[in-house]
């Protein structure tokens, strides 16, 4: 039975990286104090000085030359995401290939994007001036990452923040930091000068003492609603950029293409066991083809392997932590007691969760209306397409949502009124492309990263006005 996945702090002061499989060693790391943080702030400020300066050949030459190295060390960057993050194999080397994508989109955006002409002579009285504004960087960042992306999610924010001219305070989840740390010694390798990223590793109060600094201009979190609350509290004027989560819906019309639509959704719902902010969570069927999907779906499901991430036949590695599986069975516990149907699934053991199935949910259970954030998913019927939206945009927070149908009219309709940050269509929601803009609608969403809208959120316009005196 795999144990609990808990890095824990030595006597010396570090935070020793384990395997969330079976808790073996995979690393240490020096903690950070809150106390550091001043240390940090003056090397940021020296570091935004000197990435102001880099001009943008160089900032995007540093960023091919990290993708070129991230891309001929795949194999070594993904076997330490399996290690340390417990996603499979082929699970952290699409990652890897996604962080290069990211990087060489940044290594673009820094070449471009770079302003506009101002046509001041559109308007009356203006006619004697021309100008132009250019797009600056904001100073110092903080950047909060997550687990579930232990290197990605990394590269999007350094890249664009780099991109832009920006310095960057970096703060990885203490549970997975070694790949962002693997990353930042990339880009200093690649010609990044050392200042300009600064990492802490630590606890709340790291994270309380960077996001509260008067010197940072901005702050991008990728995590919990709690965390995002209390770093909106305590940030202070600054610019904030969140993404928070979701619980993301897929509809499925009685007119699809069933099997694709199966095969869809059951990769959506337990990719990465489920940790992914975007996996779909509720599965809304129209009630014709509902018995259909429903056995199609639970027996493709079964067939999925929970185990070992090494192994290259497992499709479903372990969870972070058992605290993380512990909260995931207890909303299906409650679900359970209140009247949903277990269709499989539900056996935890120490960090496994096997995928779990479950419909007739009440419409108070939390499963149903807090991220869940593992693989759980539920299925519910509908009768007609506005039911399936008015249930789809019930949740106070929406990152993406999907919608299988051959009706191209249903489905730009519904694209249309579902409340998300991206709708796919014939796809579930947990399609992403690193270039698209992405965030969430309602509660728990500002912002968007995607390089190109990260890179315009971290950089600021400055107009040049010249005005024509008379000879």
């Amino acid at each position: 039975m795999p144990s609990a996945a808990v890095n824990k702090k030595t006597s010396s002061d570090e935070i020793i990286v384990s395997d969330p499989f079976d808790g073996s060693f995979v690393g240490t790391v020096s903690e950070t104090t809150a106390n550091a943080v001043y240390l940090l702030l003056e090397s940021a400020k020296r570091g935004a000085q000197i990435a102001r300066s880099l001009p943008r050949y160089r900032r995007s030459a540093i960023l091919e030359k990290a993708a070129a190295t991230v891309e001929a060390r795949q194999e070594e960057f993904a076997l330490l995401i399996v290690r340390e993050a417990g996603k499979t194999k082929t699970q952290a080397r699409k990652e890897t290939t996604r962080c290069v994508n990211t990087l060489k989109l940044s290594a673009e955006e820094a070449k471009r994007n770079a302003g506009e002409v101002i046509p001041f002579d559109a308007y009356a009285g203006s006619e004697s001036r021309q100008g132009w504004y250019t797009r600056e960087p904001l100073g110092i960042i903080t950047a909060i990452t997550p687990y579930n992306d232990p290197l990605n999610l990394v590269a999007h924010k350094l890249g664009p923040a780099i991109a832009g001219g920006n310095a960057v305070l970096l703060k990885p989840s203490e549970l997975t930091p070694l790949s962002a740390i693997k990353l930042v010694d990339v880009l200093v390798e690649s010609g990044l000068p050392d200042e300009v990223i600064s990492v802490a590793v630590g606890g709340a109060d790291v994270g309380k003492a960077l996001v509260s600094a008067k010197e940072v201009r901005m702050i991008s979190f990728t995590g919990g609603f709690a965390s995002g609350e209390a770093i909106a509290k305590s940030a202070g004027i600054k610019k904030l950029a969140m993404d928070l989560g979701g619980n993301a819906p897929v509809i499925v019309m009685e007119n699809c293409q069933i099997d694709a639509a199966v095969e869809d959704c059951v990769s959506g719902a337990f990719w990465a066991a489920g940790q992914n902010c975007i996996g779909t969570q509720r599965i809304l069927v129209q009630r014709p083809i509902y018995e259909r999907f429903k056995t199609e779906f639970v027996a493709q499901t079964l067939k999925l392997k929970t185990g070992n991430p090494m192994e290259g036949d497992t499709d479903i590695g372990p969870m972070i932590s058992e605290k993380a599986v512990n909260r995931a069975a207890a909303m299906v516990d409650r679900a359970i007691v209140a009247g949903a149907t277990l269709l499989c699934g539900h056996k935890p053991s120490g960090t496994l969760y096997p995928p779990t199935v479950l419909e007739n949910v009440p419409a108070t259970c939390d499963v149903l209306n807090e991220e869940v954030f593992a693989p759980v998913v539920i299925l519910q019927p509908f009768d007609h397409l506005d039911e399936a939206i008015q249930l789809a945009n019930s949740p106070e927070y929406s990152l993406q949502a999907g919608i299988f149908t051959n009706d191209l009219a249903a489905a730009l309709d519904a694209a249309k009124r579902i409340d998300a940050g991206g709708v796919m269509i014939n796809q579930s929601s947990d399609y992403r492309f690193d270039a698209m803009p992405f965030g969430g609608f309602k509660y728990g969403s500002m912002g968007r990263e995607g390089v190109r809208f990260a890179y315009e959120d971290m950089t600021q316009p400055k107009v040049v006005c010249i005005t024509m005196l008379p000879r």
